[in-house]
C-alpha cells in the first residue's frame, strides 16, 4: 500500500513543480530555452524568498499566475518600513513606502526610484542602496513552523509521560528511541556521564530542529532552509559559542600550552610558533566545517533533484521522461535518509567538540602516581 502512495505523491510533486516553474513553449520562441529557464529556477529555488510561493500556472500566453501567501517586508530605512511583499508583485512592480522606493532583485530589496532603476558597477553588480532588512521570509516562517512543531510535540510527549508512569504511548514510541539514542550513544560517549545533562536540551534541539527542516525540503513546498548557507552559519556559531563559554582550564591549557609541563619553556618555543597559531586555528576551522557540510549537501541533493525532474520537460519523450522520473524517485528516498544523516552528523560533532571542551584531567591522580614512582 505504501509504494502506490509514494509514486503518486511523488508523480504530483514532480507536475507541480512543473506548472510552477517551467512555462510554455512560448519562451522557447523568445529566446530562452528550457535548459537556461531551469537553471533560473533552480537558482531561484536556492534562495530565500519574500513570498511564501505554493506553486504557479501558466496561461496560453505564456505568462505565469503564482498562488501563494505575501509576507511582512521590515526594513529600516531612516526609521521602521513594514509593509507586505504583495507590494513588488513578485519583482515585477516598485514598492512605494512614504515616499520611498523600494525593489525587489533577485531576492534582496534595493532603494530604488519611482521607476525601479537599478545601477550597476563594473563587475554588474547592483550599487543601489539596500536598507537592513528584518523581514519574515520563507525560511524564517518554516524555522518558527519548525519550531512550534517541536514545541507541541515534545511538550505533549510529557504530558504523556507523566499521565503513563514514563510508558510512551502513541508518537512516543517512535521517538523515545531516538532520544535514547542521541543521550546514550553521542551525548554520554563523547562528553562523559558528569556533563552530558547540561549540553543535552541543545543536542536534542539542534538534531529534530535540522531533521525536520530537511524534511521539509523535500516536500513540494519548496522551502530549502538548511540550504541557506546563513542559517547554517547561524548554527555553527552557536556551537562555536557554546563549546568555548563551556570550555574548562584544560581545555585552554591544551590550546595555549598543548606540551604541558613536561618539556623547559626554552624547548617549547619553536615548537609553540607552529603549534599555538594551529590550535587556534583549529577553534574556528571546526565550526566552519560544521556550516559549510550541511549547507553544501543539502544544496547539492536539492540541486541534483531538481535537475533530474528538469530533464523530464527537456526529453519530453517515452524514454527519457520515465527515466528522468525514476532517478528522481530514487535521489528522493536517498534524500530522506540523508536528511536524517545530515542532522546526525551534526549533532554528533557538536557533541564531539563539546566533550573536548569539558574535558577534565585528574591532577590529583597525576601527582599520587608520580609520588609513588618516586618512592620507588
Amino acid at each position: 500500500m505504501r509504494k502506490p502512495f509514494l509514486l503518486k505523491f511523488l508523480l504530483a510533486a514532480v507536475l507541480l513543480l512543473g506548472n510552477t516553474a517551467f512555462a510554455s513553449d512560448s519562451d522557447v520562441e523568445e529566446g530562452k530555452d528550457k535548459k537556461t529557464e531551469i537553471k533560473e529556477f533552480i537558482e531561484h529555488h536556492l534562495q530565500d524568498s519574500h513570498y511564501f510561493n505554493l506553486y504557479g500556472t501558466t496561461d496560453e500566453h505564456g505568462k505565469v499566475h503564482h498562488v501563494g501567501i505575501p509576507l511582512p517586508v521590515i526594513l529600516w530605512d531612516n526609521g521602521l518600513k513594514v509593509f507586505s511583499s504583495s507590494k513588488f508583485h513578485h519583482g515585477e512592480e516598485v514598492a512605494e513606502v512614504d515616499g520611498n522606493y523600494y525593489k525587489l532583485y533577485h531576492s534582496k530589496i534595493y532603494k530604488t526610484d519611482a521607476e525601479g532603476t537599478i545601477t550597476y558597477d563594473e563587475e554588474h553588480h547592483p550599487t543601489n542602496v539596500r536598507p537592513l532588512d528584518f523581514s519574515i521570509t520563507k525560511s524564517v516562517v518554516m524555522m518558527l513552523v519548525t519550531g512550534l512543531l517541536l514545541l507541541w510535540l515534545f511538550s505533549s510527549l510529557a504530558k504523556s509521560y507523566a499521565k503513563n508512569n514514563s510508558v510512551p504511548t502513541g508518537a512516543g514510541r517512535f521517538f523515545e528511541p531516538i532520544v535514547l539514542y542521541i543521550r546514550d550513544d553521542i551525548a554520554i560517549a563523547n562528553i562523559g556521564e558528569k556533563k552530558y545533562k547540561r549540553y543535552m536540551p541543545f543536542l536534542l534541539t539542534v538534531f529534530f530542529f535540522i531533521w525536520f527542516l530537511n524534511m521539509f525540503g523535500l516536500t513540494p513546498l519548496g522551502v530549502n532552509v538548511t540550504g541557506n548557507i546563513a542559517v547554517t552559519t547561524a548554527l555553527a556559531v552557536i556551537v562555536f559559542l557554546i563549546t568555548n563559554f563551556t570550555g574548562t582550564k584544560d581545555y585552554w591549557k591544551h590550546i595555549f600550552d598543548p606540551l604541558g609541563d613536561g618539556m623547559p619553556w626554552y624547548g617549547k618555543i619553536i615548537i609553540y610558533i607552529i603549534l599555538v597559531p594551529i590550535e587556534i586555528l583549529g577553534l574556528f576551522i571546526k565550526p566552519f566545517a560544521l556550516l559549510i557540510r550541511l549547507y553544501a549537501n543539502m544544496t547539492a541533493g536539492h540541486v541534483v533533484l531538481m535537475s533530474l525532474v528538469g530533464l523530464i520537460f527537456i526529453f519530453k519523450s517515452w524514454v527519457g521522461g520515465p527515466l528522468s522520473f525514476g532517478l528522481s524517485f530514487a535521489i528522493s528516498l536517498i534524500e530522506v535518509l540523508v536528511a536524517l544523516l545530515q542532522a546526525y552528523i551534526f549533532t554528533m560533532l557538536a557533541a564531539l567538540y563539546f566533550g573536548f571542551a569539558s574535558e577534565e584531567h585528574d591532577h590529583d591522580h597525576e601527582h599520587e602516581e608520580e609520588a609513588e614512582l618516586a618512592h620507588l
